[in-house]
């Protein structure tokens, strides 16, 4: 019995030089992962299989040999009377399969998209407690080097290293370069 809770309990021996955190955190987020699929919606499920049928290469060859029957039996070529002459049924046929079709990609891509915001949060997150966590080692370290008189130690970058990184603070910054940047460009396309 595994008693040791970080490790896996699959039977899956990590490839070697993997940290066994490495190795947990994997098997934490696939489990989370089957947990979500377990969890969508019957209509999700179907918006899925839909989309993924469609985006197969067997979706195109049955189009194909539909298409290309329709279109063969109503020019006459197979000696059948046409049914469909002037190919109207066929294009309002091929319409409303294009709606339907793309309601169940845009189902499915807004389900792909919250999946992203998901994970954009926890990167996120995981760089926030990142960056207080460097920034707390920074400043021990420092105190560490002042107490063992390390020149080093009196490096002015060091203490605005030390200091908390404001996200809100940063995407200002960033919306005030862009913008600023946008500003530059226009003004350059106006005096050429």
């Amino acid at each position: 019995m595994n008693t040791d809770q970080s490790r896996p309990t699959s039977g899956f021996t990590p490839p070697s030089g993997m940290a066994q955190i490495v190795e947990r955190n994997i098997q934490a987020l696939l489990k989370r992962q089957q947990t979500e699929e377990k969890q969508r919606t019957w209509q999700n499920k179907l918006a899925d299989t839909v989309t993924s049928f469609t985006g197969s290469m067997s979706f195109v060859f049955i189009h194909l040999a539909l298409f290309g029957v329709w279109i063969i039996w109503n020019l006459g070529w197979l000696g059948l009377k046409p049914f469909d002459p002037s190919f109207v049924v066929l294009a309002m046929f091929a319409s409303v399969e294009a709606i339907f079709l793309s309601t169940f990609v845009l189902i499915s891509q807004n389900r792909m998209a919250e999946l992203a915001d998901q994970r954009a949060n926890l990167d996120l997150q995981v760089s926030l407690l990142s960056e207080h966590e460097i920034t707390r080692l920074i400043t021990l370290v420092t105190r560490i080097a002042q107490k063992m008189d390390i020149p080093e130690a009196q490096d002015p970058e060091l203490n605005e290293l030390a200091g908390n990184v404001l996200p809100e603070k940063v995407l200002d910054s960033i919306q005030a370069n862009e913008q600023r940047f946008a500003d530059d460009n226009s003004a350059a396309g106006t005096n050429k």
